[in-house]
């Protein structure tokens, strides 16, 4: 069976009003009464607003008078003897920096001795891959590190570092031999 165009239409047009006949029904709760929407929207607005928190008490804080203007100021030079004076170990400004004091201490590693007893000498792996000989008396990290000891597993030396006052500090360092 075919169904002619006109009863097609007009089926379709039976279930478009169907439809919106339907939805009109949904909007009020009883006939010629408000929408269920504006209702609700109503009661919300008729209840009392809830409570407000009250605001939290303002601590307050004790005043305190500065009276120290006539005393002497700890961060002045004198106070922290940048003057250069005093004694002390210093470093040698005048002496000629040499190669492994370019680079930091623990960017240094040993890998190896050559000799035996007091003759030893040490070899230290720098940063730019090269391998340099290292005995007591050498100069190496970028605090004056100066070599006092060479062993077959450790390299002994003296940093000299800032104080924080002017002066300086004897620091003691050593590089160990690496377990490959």
């Amino acid at each position: 069976m075919r169904m002619t165009s006109k009863a097609a239409r007009g089926l379709a047009c039976a279930a478009l009003a169907l439809a919106l006949a339907g939805c009109g029904r949904g909007i009020t709760s009883e006939p010629g009464g408000a929408p269920n929407l504006e209702e609700w929207v109503a009661n919300v607005r008729a209840r009392p607003a809830p409570p407000l928190e009250p605001l939290p008490v303002m601590q307050q804080f004790e005043t305190f008078e500065y009276a120290a203007q006539n005393m002497r100021d700890p961060f002045s030079a004198a106070f922290t003897n940048e003057s250069g004076g005093g004694s002390g170990p210093r470093p040698d400004s005048n002496r000629r920096k040499q190669t492994l004091e370019q680079f930091p201490l623990d960017t240094l590693d040993m890998v190896g001795s050559l000799g035996s007893g007091s003759s030893l000498t040490a070899l230290v792996m720098a940063p730019d891959k090269v391998t340099y000989r290292v005995g007591p008396g050498v100069y190496m990290g970028q605090n004056d590190g100066r070599v006092t000891s060479v062993t077959e597993d450790r390299i002994e030396l003296v940093e000299l570092v800032p104080d924080g006052a002017g002066g300086w500090l004897e620091r003691p360092a050593s590089i160990a031999l690496e377990d490959n």
